[in-house]
């Protein structure tokens, strides 16, 4: 389950090994372990000819904000919280483009509205079609 999982998740991100290897290395807590990641490496545990130790499952869980349990196959990631990934440091494209600070944040806030906003929003009517009121005057 791991090895498929890992594999997954990296090329979801688009990402080679290489650049899977040199994230992993860049990370803040990176020295925890005594060997830098490589490319190979990680091969290696996608094909799963090698097994990762918990602490690189750990940094792995971390980059790509899932946990260990859903790496290891124990627990399957049914939920994300787009609040934290929207305000977290991680990279965050959308259809190829990469969003700034300030895309991130509008985004957030127009979830965020349209989510509060909903309690006024019109109750679907009998037909099944929702009733859309944009609040023009004539």
């Amino acid at each position: 389950m791991f090895p498929e999982r890992l594999r997954a998740l990296r090329r979801g991100q688009k990402m080679t090994l290489a650049e899977l290897a040199t994230a992993l290395n860049a990370q803040p807590d990176a020295d925890i372990t005594t060997r830098k990641n490589t490319a190979a490496q990680i091969g290696n545990w996608e094909r799963n000819l090698r097994t990762p130790s918990y602490l690189e499952v750990r940094k792995l869980a971390e980059y790509f904000n899932v946990t260990t349990d859903y790496l290891s196959g124990r627990a399957d990631q049914e939920e994300y919280d787009l609040g934290r990934i929207f305000l977290s440091g991680k990279p965050l494209t959308f259809n190829a483009e990469q969003l700034s600070s300030e895309d991130r944040y509008e985004l957030f806030q127009l979830m965020n509205g349209y989510l509060h906003g909903r309690q006024q929003r019109a109750i679907p009517s009998a037909s099944g079609q929702e009733e859309l009121d944009l609040h023009f005057d004539d």
